[in-house]
């Protein structure tokens, strides 16, 4: 391949980067800015049910794309009963939009919560996520009080590894909310996915953003043992 050619092949693959880079983050302002965003996954969600609609007393997972992509969610967690219901880059504000589609229609004896990377990645304080998250607390306790909730640490990322300090905030939060309500449990899997000097392990996809397989064994080894220890055992 001569010069020209391999400086042509060469633009046009920066110039697809660049686009794609230019594309996602006009995605990201726009779903940040829209609460209504995500409605034609939670329409699918809605279809889904109506086709094959879930049994009550579930644990429903809520959240992000990290929650969307794990695809062997519900292998990981067997025999526990689980219901996947992550959405686009969702943010706490998302979630708690969609609440009543997206949880209460499952009656769930607990709810999983993995979001609030994008909130932060998106420029959100992390003041303003612990915010969000309490009126999720506020909103479960209230519309379904016999319901546990397990909030999942946040995950230190490769592309977001500069918001980390403000993520290990947020979780210094939530975990004290934890230890103050019997309903709720904080579960750090954010330690698991790091190496022992403290950095992200080997566990993204090729975008430093979401999990791996293996990333994914991770948090299923943190997570599985505790919700087998509350549901099997008292079932």
């Amino acid at each position: 391949m001569n010069k020209k050619r391999l400086f042509f092949v060469a633009s046009i693959i920066l110039a697809l980067v660049l686009s794609a880079k230019f594309g996602l983050s006009k995605y990201r302002e726009a779903a940040k800015n829209n609460d209504a965003f995500f409605e034609s996954e939670i329409m699918a969600f809605e279809h889904a049910d109506m086709q094959s609609p879930p049994k009550p007393g579930s644990i429903v997972f809520v959240g992000s794309s990290s929650i969307r992509f794990w695809k062997t969610l519900a292998s990981d967690m067997a025999p526990l009963p689980i219901i996947r219901r992550g959405f686009g880059g969702a943010h706490m504000s998302h979630v708690l939009y969609n609440f009543d589609r997206i949880i209460m229609p499952y009656q769930p004896k607990a709810v999983v919560v993995f979001v609030g990377g994008n909130d932060i990645g998106s420029g959100k304080s992390a003041q303003r996520l612990i915010s969000d998250y309490q009126k999720f607390i506020d909103m479960l306790e209230k519309k379904l009080p016999n319901t546990d909730l397990w909030i999942l640490s946040m995950k230190p990322s490769k592309a977001r590894w500069e918001h980390w300090p403000q993520m290990l905030e947020v979780d210094k939060a939530l975990s004290a909310v934890a230890l103050r309500d019997d309903k709720i449990t904080f579960v750090d899997a954010g330690q698991s996915l790091l190496t022992e000097d403290g950095r992200p392990d080997d566990v993204y996809v090729f975008d430093g953003l979401h999990l791996n397989q293996e990333g994914y064994r991770r948090w299923t080894d943190v997570l599985k043992p505790l919700l087998l220890d509350k549901y099997i055992s008292d079932s």
